[in-house]
């Protein structure tokens, strides 16, 4: 029987995450870090980065900040081989990184917010996937986490163009997941509802919309980053040795 320990261990482990310079991403760099993953947070904005990676430093994790836009192939070519290049490779990806510029009917939606939406949400998660690919495998493996939302498993009034995005996000998932798994590569999505975040604020600073959701959610409250970041731990792990590509949804049982 493997020691418990070491199930959720990760222990010589390379692990990318994007998105990380706060919320969700930040959470799951501090988790990684604290488990003996070497972590390299990545976002748009260095200064912000250098700050959290010196924060999970001074608690004796090993992380670096990297800024790159996840929304730009050519950028997130740049940072998957500086990532390699400085460390051996990539055992571990995490796509947090996401974007809704806009809130509204689809009538009232335009082209470049499509574009925007696509781009970061679902064409990022795409590239980086094939970007650490080989790595991955050359390495015996690895793990790709993407962070989706419940918003793509049923359409969030006003969300329609990012719920879009994160049904896609979830098939891709399950898409990778199937033909990348011979290679010892899993690929899994969590599915988030609610999280108090900056990303979300608009959401829980509306009484009424908060209200609603507190209601329709059987343990009657908004999640937290850590509880995200608690099961993005799992997938990251061996105790998730035998899980791929399946949608793993933390929503308080919103969509029971």
């Amino acid at each position: 029987m493997t020691d418990a320990n070491q199930l959720f261990s990760l222990q010589g482990k390379v692990a990318l995450v994007t998105g990380a310079s706060k919320g969700i991403g930040e959470a799951i760099a501090r988790f990684f870090a604290a488990c003996g993953a070497t972590v390299v947070i990545n976002s748009r904005k260095q200064e912000d980065l250098d700050q959290v990676a010196a924060s999970i430093r001074e608690t004796g994790g090993n992380c670096v900040g990297m800024a790159a836009n996840a929304g730009d192939v050519n950028a997130c070519k740049e940072l998957v081989a500086k990532v390699i290049a400085q460390f051996g490779g990539i055992d571990i990806l995490v796509n947090n990184a996401a974007t809704n510029p806009i809130y509204g009917p689809l009538l009232q939606a335009e082209e470049w917010a499509f574009d925007k939406i696509m781009n970061v949400n679902v064409k990022a998660p795409f590239e980086l996937g094939k970007l650490v690919h080989h790595s991955m495998k050359s390495r015996g493996g690895g793990s790709i986490i993407n962070i989706s939302s419940i918003s793509g498993i049923t359409p969030d009034p006003g969300l329609s163009l990012y719920s879009v995005s994160k049904a896609a996000l979830n098939m891709l998932t399950k898409a990778c997941a199937k033909e990348w798994g011979p290679d010892g590569i899993r690929v899994n999505a969590i599915c988030p509802g609610l999280i108090k975040t900056k990303f979300s604020e608009a959401l829980w600073q509306n009484e009424q919309w908060l209200n609603r959701f507190v209601k329709m959610a059987p343990l009657s409250r908004m999640g937290t980053v850590d509880e995200i970041a608690g099961l993005a731990l799992f997938l990251a792990s061996p105790a998730s040795g035998y899980c791929t590509g399946t949608l793993f949804t933390a929503d308080g049982g919103v969509t029971i």
